[in-house]
This record gives C-alpha cells, structure tokens and sequence, in this order.
C-alpha cells in the first residue's frame, strides 16, 4: 500500500515528472506561453537597465559637473542679452575648471551651396565657438580639426554631427566647402555627438573674430558652458546668475545638460513600466495555458488517479502530484524564459555597443512569478483530480 509517509519530495518530483514526459508537445507548447511572457519581462528590464548603464557610463566618462548659463527672460517679456564680458567674469569663479561660449548669429543659415532655397534652412544654426569649446563640453572631433588661433580668424567651419549629415559632408577634406551666411566657408571639421550639448549637433560652428568679421556678430554670447569642480557643482550654480549678469541675475538661467538625461532617463522607467504591463499579460496567458494543460492532464488521466487511489493514495498525495507537475511545467517555462530574456538583452546590447545589463531581481522574480502562476493554475485541476472517486475514475474508458 501506498502511504503518505512514504512520498518522499524526491518521489514527488518523479511522478510530477512523468506526466510531462507523456505529453512532451503540449508541455512544450504550455511552457512557451509562459517563456514568452518572462522572456518579454525580462528584456524590457534588461534593455532598459543595459540603457542606463551606458548613459551612466558615458556621464562617468563626461562628469556631471557641466553648468549651463544663457538668457532669461526680461520683466517685460523679452529675452535679455548676457554682458560680453560674463565668460571673463565667471572665469574668476574659484572652483571653475573650464569655461566656453557659444554665441549665435543671427539671421544667419548655412547650406550646402548657394543653390538652395532660403527657406529650406534644415533647423541649422550658426553660432560663434570659442576655441576651448571641447574641452569645456566634452565633445570630440570625428573628422577634420578643431578650430585653432588661425583658423577662427578666417572663413572656416566645424560642422556638428547631425549638421554635416544633413548638408551631406561626409569628410572635412580638403577643399570642401559650405555656403554659410552669404558666402562660402571651408569646413576643416566634423564633431561627434554632443551627449551633454545637443545644440552643437545641428549648429554650423565658426570662430569668434571670423564670426564678427565675416557674420556682422555682435559679440554677445548666448550659451556659457561652465565645468567645476564636482564638490561645488551647487555652490557655483548659486553664483552663476549674479556673476554673469550683476545688474540683472533675474534674466539669467542656470541649468546642468545631466538633469535633462535625468528627466530622459524617467521617461525611459515610465515607458518600461507600460512594456512590463504587457509583458504581465502575456505571462497571465502563459498561466491560463498552463491550467488548460493540467485540466486536460486530469480529464485523460483518470484511469491513472483511480489506480493510484486504489493502491492507497490519500487525496493529498495526488493533489500533491498535480500541484508539482504544474509546477514543474511553469518553471520549464520561466527558466526557458529567463534565457531567452537574458539572450535578447545581450543581443541587442551588443548592437549597441552596451554593456550587457540584467538585474538578479528581474531573473528571480520571474522565476518566482511562474512557480506562483504554477501553483494557482494548477490548484484547481489538483483538486478535482483528488475528489475524484476510485471507483468512477477506474470505470472511465
């Protein structure tokens, strides 16, 4: 006789196991369902935390310490105008590491030749640089030179990334010209993507004597990129109004480019949120299809429960046996899941030339999600499978 003492945990396992064995397409089918629905769980979060990662990364390697200073508003609603002298004076700032401006020109376009419509300006703007621009942003040089001492007295041009492919500059060689504010300069360079200063990527960039004497520039910057010291990133940010416009620190604003990728990067968890919704679905689906699976399981096994009973197994025993193997087939699935999670994460950071990013959270919660779904889609077909008298259960064909 069967008795409950003698069902071990390992004995559990095997006759769990051995009704999946029999069936071995629709276990795979059932365990699918639920691999989805982690695998889909698993690389949201995986995607998105590979994301942040390279952005902080990339912050690591840039610093957090850039401060941005440009025109406010005036009392009667205009836009003020910072003094010429404000990059001088905020130079003076103690803790200030690096300073550059860029001052735009306005009225100005700059376009492939002189063919092209006025109208079609592309969004590009011309802005004077000042020579330690670089280094004050973090930005780097793809193609070309930088602007020197020589160049930024003359008309030459460092073209931003997302500028040159617009205007169709693929390289800065030599002889490659561009038709910039009515007459044409040579571009001797292409930026690379300006992570912490977008507005550099669609900006036709010259040098600031060529741009007073070529561009009818006034002079007056409109953007001071300021690096300090990472201590006194707020101290010099409470300074920076009064000191780059004393007569008005009203109409001067002072942002940090990091709190934009910080608002990017919130956007980025709310968007997550809403894939790991459906992702929460698909796996509820994956449950559904995991307790069909066991019902039928109960329906074709009948014969089975009532010989097991017969021998001498308790209505426990066999409930026990149905709650395992459902439990068993729900982590087939979750672990299948897991692995195709984690897979479709390092595939897709790899393209990206991410590093690869899965949190242990996400991969022991999924597990643990499916043993859950398991154990409530199976509970029900459990228990119908132990009511289920000897005798009826034996007499079924």
């Amino acid at each position: 006789m069967l008795s409950s003492a003698r069902l071990r945990p390992r004995d559990v396992l095997r006759v769990g196991g051995a009704g999946l064995r029999t069936r071995p397409l629709r276990v795979f089918l059932s365990a699918l369902g639920i691999a989805i629905g982690i695998a889909a769980m698993i690389a949201v979060v995986g995607v998105s935390s590979s994301s942040r990662a390279e952005l902080d990364r990339q912050l690591a390697a840039l610093g957090t310490n850039l401060l941005t200073v440009a025109p406010g508003d005036t009392m009667a609603g205009g836009t003020s105008t910072l003094p010429a002298e404000s990059v001088d004076m905020i130079r003076r700032i103690e803790p200030v590491q690096e300073v550059a401006a860029l001052g735009e020109v306005p009225d100005t376009k700059v376009y492939r030749t002189d063919r092209i419509p006025e109208v079609e300006t592309r969004g590009l703007s011309v802005q004077a640089a000042h020579l330690d621009l670089p280094e004050a942003v973090g930005v780097t040089v793809a193609d070309g030179t930088w602007l020197n001492a020589a160049t930024a007295r003359y008309p030459a041009v460092v073209l931003g990334s997302e500028a040159a492919s617009l205007l169709g500059v693929n390289s800065a060689r030599e002889g490659v010209q561009v038709y910039l504010g009515g007459q044409w300069f040579t571009v001797v360079g292409i930026l690379d993507t300006a992570l912490l200063a977008p507005k550099l990527d669609t900006a036709a960039l010259v040098g600031w004597p060529a741009a007073e004497s070529y561009l009818d520039f006034d002079g007056h910057p409109t953007t001071v990129y300021t690096r300090v010291s990472d201590v006194s990133v707020e101290a010099t940010r409470g300074v920076l109004a009064a000191t780059a416009n004393p007569q008005a620190p009203n109409e001067v604003r002072v942002s940090r480019p990091s709190d934009a990728l910080a608002a990017r990067q919130a956007a980025d968890r709310a968007f997550t949120g809403l894939l790991l919704g459906l992702g929460a679905v698909a796996l509820l689906v994956g449950g559904v299809g995991v307790a069909n699976t066991m019902v039928i399981s109960v329906l074709e096994r009948r014969a089975e429960i009532g010989l097991r009973r017969s021998l001498g197994a308790t209505r426990g025993q066999v409930r026990l046996q149905f709650v395992a193997e459902s439990l068993l087939l729900s982590a087939l699935g979750g672990v299948g899941g897991v692995l195709l999670g984690v897979a479709a994460t390092g595939g897709y950071a790899a393209t990206q030339n991410w590093p690869t990013v899965v949190p242990a959270w996400a991969t022991l919660g999924g597990v643990a999600a499916t043993l859950v779904i398991g154990a409530i889609a199976g509970l029900y077909p459990a228990i119908r499978a132990a009511r289920l008298p000897p005798t009826e259960a034996l007499a079924t064909p």
